[in-house]
């Protein structure tokens, strides 16, 4: 909570340069940003800044602000800021929190909570939609909890029961392509991880990487020509490029499993997911007890999803000849 005859004195002593701030908010808006329920007169002031808008980052912004509302109402008011891809924006948009000096930030993606860290070691910070802590922050002694101003949750699937969703659905391929962006550390960690696990499962796997949204349907295509099926894990890119990944392999009839649900609806057949807005209200609860109940983040261990949900689409399936075993749920394209 802050201290508003501080903010008041502030502004009667240059309020000119009031407008002069005002108009910068603006342009941080312009690049990226938008401002979302923000209230100077509530109790808690509370910066999220969402590295790119797709379904999933989406979800989570909005289960973390209704956890927060449905708890403290008119007491919180949000300052929702979107870099739209680019992690430089991040920065920027951190900075501005930390300026505001607001009571907590949510750092919503990888590149968000790394700009939310280098901004500050005072205010705390909650991420979701974090495949890895100790990937993101470069901690090699990973416990559990970060020792610092940082918690939240992780979106992190198991890879390895992911693996076995492949092997069962796609018995016969031999080589499996997975796509993700490069300078998204989190897809790296992934394609790390998973490729282990599907080649104890006798697959041979190759990775394709795309810098960014630019060369997408070409390494698509690349990954398509020389592979049976494709794995594409949490990548933020992928999920904003799903169309462009979806009209290669539908032409090429290659079969696509997804890290998440939002990928899957947009270019997949199948996923073993989590929900990211459950995922999102579940960081919501972490920070009411952070702002309310004094709990204090350094101690606070990073949480998981409770559930994992085996999904696919039926329509797509269908058109690649794939037999979906029992326990699948349908989803829909989007």
């Amino acid at each position: 909570m802050k201290k508003r005859s501080k903010i008041l004195a502030s502004l009667v002593l240059a309020g000119t340069m009031v407008l002069g701030l005002a108009g910068c908010g603006d342009s941080g808006s312009a690049n990226g940003g938008t401002q979302s329920g923000k209230n100077s007169d509530a109790k808690y002031q509370v910066g999220i800044c969402q590295l790119v808008q797709h379904e999933a980052l989406d979800a989570a912004t909005k289960g973390f602000e209704d956890a927060l509302k449905d708890k403290l109402g008119d007491d919180v008011s949000f300052d929702e800021q979107n870099a739209a891809g680019d992690a430089s924006t991040c920065s920027t948009i951190c900075t501005k929190f930390v300026t505001n000096d607001y009571d907590l930030i949510l750092g919503n993606a990888t590149a968000a909570l790394q700009a939310a860290s280098a901004a500050t070691d005072s205010i705390p910070i909650l991420g979701t939609s974090i495949t890895d802590y100790a990937t993101a922050l470069d901690m090699s002694d990973w416990s559990g909890t970060t020792g610092k101003n940082i918690s939240g949750t992780t979106d992190l699937a198991p890879l390895d029961e992911q693996a076995k969703c492949i092997k069962e659905l796609f018995p016969d391929a031999k080589n499996i392509g997975i796509i993700y962006c490069s300078s998204e550390p989190n897809s790296i960690y992934q394609s790390t991880t998973i490729t282990k696990y599907l080649e104890d499962e006798g697959y041979t796997v190759k990775e394709y990487t795309f810098s960014d949204s630019n060369d997408v349907a070409a390494v698509t295509q690349s990954a398509c020509d020389a592979s049976d099926a494709i794995y594409i894990p949490t990548d933020n890119t992928a999920a904003s490029c799903t169309e462009a990944i979806n009209n290669v392999a539908s032409q090429a009839k290659k079969p696509i499993f997804a890290g998440e649900e939002g990928i899957a609806k947009g270019c997949g057949v199948a996923t073993l997911s989590i929900s990211y807005y459950d995922l999102g209200y579940t960081t919501g609860e972490m920070a009411y007890d952070i702002l309310v109940n004094g709990t204090d983040i350094k101690t606070m261990e990073v949480k998981s999803a409770p559930k994992f949900t085996k999904e696919y689409l039926p329509d797509r399936a269908k058109e690649l000849g794939i037999t979906v075993p029992d326990g699948y749920e349908e989803i829909s394209a989007e």
